[in-house]
This record gives structure tokens, sequence and C-alpha cells, in this order.
């Protein structure tokens, strides 16, 4: 049994440890609020900016740089052919890398955030492997990159400034990044993982495709003459569900999202020109909306963490406590029996 100066020391100890967690508790739900707000605010713009694209898109037709498509599936079959050198689709296996952006967190102490999309981006890659095709993974936060650098997957730059300090112009700055390596055969798709945002008890992770080549691109090859710019590459999970609505021809991309083509409208400039300002826009706008929900669900997670660990630093507390009065109380009567003892005699 330890004795009253080990125990004592212990509870000074907890203590000392709830004070902290229950700080951290309330700096993170502070962020969590703010983080929100932010997320609820770009909500608006998203929502106009994807009933713009669904006007400007009409009866589906796509863009010299992308194009939205039902081909959403992140898994290794449901790729489309590489370009090839001469500018046509090559049907052969796919030998061009998929870019994994795997968004994680630059601190700890938020539960099993970061762990949990770890996992998700490791089973992945083992998939992509298992089918023969290269990974190269962009690590977004400092926790991802240290496991992806453990794993063998360095990242080529440091994003870590992205959760850390976000803002529209740094994520811009990388969707543009991603998009250039799509368009230049850097990449055969571009699949995001990250947190979703559920709730503040709940994140779940997220899988979707952020750029890949419409299955259909080879036999549209075929069909046409041979060079020129690639039929467009695919939109997947660009702009912000239009849930409960049915209205118009919808094209669906990832997680339910669909794009509802409406009529009879007069485009000015022309509908491509529209489109190739408007889509690269709406690309920009995903990656920014990602990042700050996964920014969200790290506060989340951070405030369900720090407030377990509180309640465990109470709970044993308690239990210190009650075994210090317990062993307090013990040395005492045996003292009086001493003394008691002594008087005897």
């Amino acid at each position: 049994m330890a004795s009253l100066r080990e125990i004592k020391d212990h509870i000074s100890s907890v203590r000392s440890t709830l004070k902290i967690t229950s700080a951290m508790k309330l700096v993170a739900s502070a962020k969590l609020r703010k983080a929100q707000q932010a997320a609820e605010g770009i909500r608006p713009y998203t929502e106009a900016l994807s009933e713009m694209l669904s006007a400007v898109m009409g009866n589906g037709t796509g863009s010299p740089l992308l194009r939205p498509s039902a081909n959403a599936d992140p898994s290794p079959q449901s790729w489309a052919p590489p370009v090839t050198a001469t500018g046509g689709y090559d049907c052969a296996r796919n030998s061009r890398p998929v870019a994994i952006v795997a968004v994680a967190s630059n601190s700890s102490l938020c539960g099993a955030f970061n762990i949990n999309v770890i996992h998700k981006v490791q089973e992945l890659i083992s998939e992509y492997r298992a089918a023969g095709v290269d990974v190269e993974v962009l690590s977004v936060g400092r926790k991802m990159a240290e496991a992806m650098r453990k794993a063998g997957y360095p990242s080529p730059s440091d994003y870590s400034d992205l959760v850390g300090h976000s803002s529209f112009e740094k994520s811009a700055a990388f969707a543009q990044e991603l998009i250039d390596g799509f368009n230049t055969g850097r990449w055969s798709s571009v699949v995001l993982i990250y947190n979703h945002f559920v709730s503040t008890a709940s994140q779940k992770v997220q899988v979707e495709t952020y750029l890949t080549e419409g299955e259909d691109n080879c036999d549209a090859w075929k069909a046409s003459p041979s060079g020129g710019v690639p039929p467009a590459a695919s939109l997947a999970g660009g702009a912000h569900p239009q849930d409960g609505r049915d209205d118009g021809k919808a094209v669906t991309g990832s997680e339910g999202m669909a794009f509802h083509a409406s009529d009879d409208y007069i485009l000015e400039p022309s509908r491509e020109e529209i489109l190739e300002t408007l889509l690269p826009q709406v690309m920009r706008l995903r990656i920014h909306t990602v990042l700050l929900d996964s920014i969200a669900a790290e506060h989340a997670a951070r405030t369900i963490a720090m407030q377990t660990a509180s309640d465990n630093a109470e709970d044993l507390l308690s239990e210190l406590t009650l075994e210090y009065n317990k062993g307090r109380q013990q040395k005492i009567t045996s003292e009086i029996l001493d003394l008691v003892g002594g008087a005897q005699q």
C-alpha cells in the first residue's frame, strides 16, 4: 500500500493535470465555435456558386479544364486511362501515381482524430499498392506528415500552415497546385481524406475523389481526332450538396452532390468561357471547405478528449482522496491504540 505522502503527492499531481485539461477544454470549445461559424459562413457562398454552376452547365456539357462526372469512386477499379505523350489516351493500366491529400492536425491531445485518418490513409495506400499503382501523399498537418514520413511517403512540401493558419488565399493556392499537377499529367487522380465534422461528439473520416479522368474518356478519344486537349477531367465533390432538390437534370458527384441543370438561360460570354472561370473557383472553394471542416472536427475532438480527461481526473481524485482519508484514519486509530496500550502498562 502506498504511503500517505505518496498518495498526497499523487492527489496534487492529478489536481494540476485537471486544471490543464479543464483549461484546454475551454480553449478548444471557444475555437470550435469560431470554426463552426467559419464553416457556416462559407456555406451560403458555396450554395450560390453551386447554383450558378448548375445554371451554366445546362445540359451537363463540360469544360476543356474540368467536367462534372458521376465517377467519384476513389477505388483503383474506377480509374480512367492516362494521357499519352501524343495527346491521346492510353487504355492500358494507369502508370501515373495517385495523389492522396491527407488532412490531419498540427498537434495532439485530440483523441482518435489523427490516428483514424492515418489508418484510413494507410488502408488506401495498401489498396493502391496491391493494384500496382504508385501513390504520392500530400500531408496537410504535422501529425500526418510525421506518420507518412515514417511509412516511407514524405510530403513534397510543408502544408501544415493550411490547418495552422487557414485562409482562402492559402487554400486557393493549394487547390491550384493540385489542379496544375493533374492537368500536367503528374497525377492520374487526386483523392481527399479528412475528418468530416458531424457533431461535437462525432467526426467521420471522409474519402472522396477531388479530380479524376472520366471513365468514358478512352472511348471518347477513340472516336475523336488525335491530338489536342484531352476530354475534360472529372469534378468530384466540388460544390455544396443541394439536398432535397429534384428539379432539372442532375449530374451527381461524390457524397450525394448534384448539379441541377436549368432550362432557357442566355449565357454571355459563351458557356465554355464561363466554365473556364467558374469551375476552378469551385475547385478552390472545395479545398477551403474541406480544410474548414477538418479544423472544426479537430476542435470538436479535442473538446471531447479534454472533457473525458477532466472527468477521469475528477474520478481519480475522488478515489485518491478516499484512499488518503482511510489511510489517515487508520494511522490515527493506530496511534490512539498505541497510547491506550502504553497507559495501561
